[in-house]
């Protein structure tokens, strides 16, 4: 008897760890595939000629695409099957990608990769969902903190890689040949998650009902804290450049070793959550990286490369650091029938966070030095701590 439950038992781990080799792999295709996307459109939308407004226009389209569809992923995630949603959101960026790359060739370029965007965008985040909330089920909840490391350590590798790849192929080529290569990745990735079919137990739930979870006061401050972050990330995306060439009077190569220090940064963030969760709760660790980020944003003011480098890089650590933090957290208090939409909720409100930074940004952008909106942030993220730390004071009275 013994022996028959031992072969079991390794029969059961050797299922698990195909299944896990899978996801990972799915991940790791995806993310270089996506990343590479929103990095060829947008040089593809620079060398046509529409780089002063178009850049900015092509993301304003995601951003709102992406407020809309958010809470709409989230619904989906919890009422179908997420491997089978994951793997026909990832044949539809096949396909999405497939047409832009035959269509840019005849089509305007901006035009295409504004409808192009807003269709991936959509498809992307009812993938993006679906996966993240497929986590939980590849592990047990002891292990949470290990597997989002893994997963978003995967992910941030994955970006490095799509820097990369975009890179070489976008060079004196034409982009019709970055979507395609691109393409390809979306099929390897719904392959690695096809062959994960074996012994996976059944996903999704069938009577999921409603757009949002209950939410309660220690949920609505996850999602604040995970939206502030997400804000900081959205600052570097739209007024990086302009701190580096305007302000910073920097060149093209030192704009490219500030985004490689914010994805180090990154990766080495998503490295290094395990040994803090063991020390640290989660709603005082999300506070002292709020903290420590809008000491980071400020410092910015008065710092010139390499220092600068050095911050990027620190932002990167603490936006990643307290993202994975957030997932896992999100991931141990919310039941498996509503993760999807919790996820969903808290992407809503993150991007919605993002395009009035976006804004103020595009407003004020002209008139003031990119360094006093990154101290200006900063002093927006100190002023919400004491918000946010109510709820923890007052769970600590309680008996």
């Amino acid at each position: 008897m013994s022996n028959t439950l031992q072969i079991h038992a390794n029969l059961r781990s050797g299922v698990q760890s195909r299944l896990w080799l899978g996801f990972l792999a799915s991940t790791l295709s995806a993310a270089v595939g996506r990343n590479g996307y929103y990095i060829a459109s947008a040089w593809t939308v620079v060398t046509a000629g529409y780089g002063g407004s178009g850049v900015p226009a092509l993301l304003a389209t995601v951003s709102v695409v992406e407020l809309v569809a958010s809470p709409l992923a989230g619904l989906a995630a919890d009422r179908f099957d997420r491997r089978r949603l994951n793997i026909a959101t990832d044949l539809g960026r096949f396909a999405i990608l497939l047409t832009t790359a035959c269509s840019v060739l005849y089509l305007d370029a901006f035009l295409t990769l504004c409808v192009s965007a807003a269709l991936f965008s959509i498809c992307d985040r009812v993938a993006l969902t679906a996966s993240q909330a497929m986590i939980p089920l590849m592990t047990r909840g002891a292990e949470l903190a290990t597997t989002n490391s893994t997963v978003f350590f995967t992910m941030q590798f994955g970006s490095l890689g799509a820097a990369l790849l975009a890179g070489s192929l976008l060079g004196g080529r034409s982009p019709a040949l970055t979507f395609l290569v691109l393409a390809l990745l979306f099929l390897v990735s719904a392959g690695s998650l096809f062959w994960m079919r074996p012994g996976l137990p059944p996903q999704g739930v069938r009577t999921a009902t409603g757009l949002a979870p209950n939410m309660d006061r220690n949920l609505l401050r996850l999602f604040a804290a995970y939206a502030l972050l997400y804000g900081g990330a959205v600052l570097v995306t739209v007024i990086g450049s302009s701190f580096v060439f305007e302000e910073q009077q920097g060149t093209a190569a030192d704009f490219g070793y500030l985004e490689a220090a914010w994805s180090a940064g990154s990766v080495i963030g998503a490295a290094v959550l395990v040994r803090l969760t063991r020390a640290i709760s989660g709603p005082i660790l999300h506070l002292m990286l709020l903290a420590s980020t809008a000491l980071a944003w400020m410092s910015l003011i008065t710092l010139r490369a390499p220092w600068t480098l050095i911050v990027f890089a620190t932002l990167g650590f603490l936006y990643n650091l307290g993202r994975v933090s957030i997932e896992v957290t999100l991931q141990s208090r919310m039941h498996g029938n509503v993760l999807g939409r919790a996820k969903g909720v808290m992407h809503s409100l993150a991007v919605a966070l993002g395009l009035v930074i976006f804004s103020i940004a595009g407003v004020i952008g002209e008139s003031v030095f990119p360094s006093t909106i990154f101290f200006g942030f900063g002093v927006l993220l100190l002023i919400s701590i004491p918000a946010l730390s109510i709820g923890i004071a007052q769970r600590k009275d309680e008996p």
